[in-house]
């Protein structure tokens, strides 16, 4: 281990929760108990994790449990200087995580976690950067379905377009062709926390719609706009698109990444993401429909009767998820098309096996941990996005156990 002080690799904070829970069975059936991988579950509520335990079955019996409270800086800190990795699921993160970070970056712990909110990202990173770069504490925001697919497969395919063709894409974009699938109680309530945030705090609400936001002080500026807010034929593919709905987080985390990598994929990187809703009329008015709901969503967000509402009649709420089932029976297909300055263009397929939100997600965030403590990674201590952080190595992983392939073509 690289902290020679760690009793685990791996410590997932948030066990009990939907998707914690998930992640914990992936890396039970993928590792196994005190094997390769040390790990170990932790929690506030101890008859909640000897329930879980106890739902896991024999095969759980030897997996150590911790209990620590997401305000309690004390408890905190005792349970980061035990691991490696912090996984954390605990969110919204702006209300829950910012502690647990601080802990993280106290003890030079590495940690990662499911964050899609822009704006608490933006406040870890101007506030934690330089302890981070000073205790050795690698720090990873949005290591599931925001943003790692996006990521990850836009680093994919600029590899490919430097030996393809001896340069990076400097125009991508990223296409949602299918998905099935729910969004997350977590990340329904993460976005209306972001939206009562921006509502209240007029900084905020720059953070969340700039496109280079999450950049260095010294890259905050590039070619791209603010994301598509409403129907675009894509001419490319002869389909209409529509706003995507994580296109917010993962747009301004790839270009992060490109900035982190000293501009790998070039200055005036360009990159934009949408979803497809098919060619013709019938595309058209489902772009119309998927604009029209997003909007109302984002309206009814930001006024605090609808807001809630919507919480208490319609949307899925923390911990809630879907079925086993339902999970395995979901997937996802985005298509990234990048251009290269000469006019040559190069395609890759992004696809994974099961919903994104949950399935994918847990099983995306558990080998983003694994990663984090036992391979060998480029990059010091710091705040990272995962290309950045982990490229080469969850390039290897995430098609040998996670279920996301990247295909060109």
């Amino acid at each position: 281990m690289n902290h020679p002080q760690a009793d685990f690799h791996v410590i997932v904070w948030g066990a009990t929760g939907f998707t914690g829970r998930l992640v914990v069975e992936y890396l039970l059936a993928r590792y196994g108990v005190n094997r390769d991988l040390c790990w170990a579950i932790a929690g506030r509520n101890g008859s909640k994790l000897a329930a879980l335990k106890d739902d896991l079955g024999s095969a759980a019996n030897e997996l150590p449990v911790f209990m620590a409270d997401s305000h309690d800086p004390e408890t905190l800190r005792s349970l980061v200087s035990r691991s490696q990795v912090i996984i954390s699921t605990v969110g919204p993160y702006a209300r829950y995580g910012s502690e647990l970070v601080a802990a993280c970056v106290q003890s030079g712990t590495h940690y990662c976690d499911l964050a899609g909110e822009v704006q608490w990202m933006r406040k870890m990173i101007d506030r934690y950067e330089a302890s981070a770069r000073k205790s050795g504490a690698r720090i990873v925001h949005a290591c599931g379905f925001d943003s790692i697919p996006s990521d990850i497969g836009v680093y994919y395919l600029q590899q490919e377009a430097l030996r393809r063709f001896g340069k990076p894409c400097s125009n991508v974009k990223m296409r949602v062709m299918a998905l099935r699938g729910s969004a997350s109680g977590g990340t329904m309530a993460s976005m209306l926390n972001a939206i009562q945030e921006a509502r209240g705090d007029r900084a905020v609400a720059r953070i969340l719609v700039e496109p280079y936001s999450l950049c260095p002080t010294h890259a905050r500026g590039g070619p791209d706009k603010r994301d598509q807010t409403g129907p675009l034929l894509d001419t490319d593919l002869n389909v209409w698109t529509a706003p995507f709905v994580m296109a917010g987080v993962n747009t301004k985390v790839v270009r992060r990444s490109n900035a982190l990598m000293n501009f790998a994929y070039g200055r005036e990187f360009s990159y934009q993401e949408a979803m497809s809703t098919g060619p013709g009329m019938g595309g058209y008015l489902k772009a119309m429909q998927v604009t029209l709901a997003l909007g109302g969503v984002m309206l009814a967000g930001s006024v605090s009767m609808l807001r809630s509402a919507l919480q208490k009649f319609f949307l899925p709420k923390p911990g809630e998820g879907p079925s086993q089932d339902q999970r395995e029976q979901g997937f996802y297909k985005l298509i990234l098309r990048g251009k290269v300055d000469g006019g040559q263009s190069l395609t890759v397929t992004v696809r994974g096996d099961r919903d994104p939100g949950y399935g994918s997600t847990s099983k995306i965030l558990g080998e983003s941990g694994v990663c984090l403590a036992l391979d060998q990674l480029p990059v010091e201590g710091g705040f990272w996005t995962p290309a950045s952080a982990m490229g080469d190595a969850l390039l290897k992983r995430l098609p040998a156990s996670a279920g996301l392939t990247f295909t060109t073509g």
